[in-house]
């Protein structure tokens, strides 16, 4: 089957698409699929309302392979400019190497860009050569600030 055989899209989540990143977010760090209780499908209801909350996800079949969180945060400084954080970045390990993460945060850089964001953060718990390397080869960097967590 050739590249052309496979109908791929790069798109926002929509309504129906929980089931599918859930099942995804196992892979993240999850080791359960979260009921689909009041409390779960309100709160996915509120992220769908939320023009600054971008669920990006990458189909390739039919089948989400791919995806990232991108968050519009508003901002005071920097001439009033918002900037972006992008969380949750996972693909499915069968489809990995392939470069759909990257058009994930590509496309999430294109809506910082389109929102006049400016900047773009993430932070990834991976000390990983490959995954520090994998954001370093699209475009991140990790010298010009330093993350710090408190866990709650």
């Amino acid at each position: 089957m050739s590249i052309k055989d496979h109908i791929m899209m790069i798109r926002e989540c929509t309504q129906n698409d929980l089931d599918a990143l859930l099942k995804l977010y196992l892979q993240l760090h999850e080791d359960s699929v979260p009921e689909k209780d009041e409390r779960l499908l309100s709160l996915w209801q509120r992220i769908l309302d939320d023009r600054d909350h971008h669920i990006i996800v990458y189909e390739q079949d039919g089948r989400i392979v791919s995806s990232c969180v991108c968050v519009i945060i508003p901002n005071l400084t920097r001439g009033a400019c918002p900037y972006a954080f992008i969380e949750n970045v996972v693909t499915d390990s069968r489809y990995r190497g392939r470069g759909y993460a990257t058009a994930c945060l590509d496309y999430a850089c294109d809506i910082a860009k389109r929102e006049n964001c400016y900047k773009v953060m993430l932070m990834t718990g991976s000390k990983s050569e490959s995954t520090l390397n994998f954001y370093k080869k699209a475009g991140f960097n990790c010298t010009d600030k330093t993350a710090f967590i408190r866990w709650i």
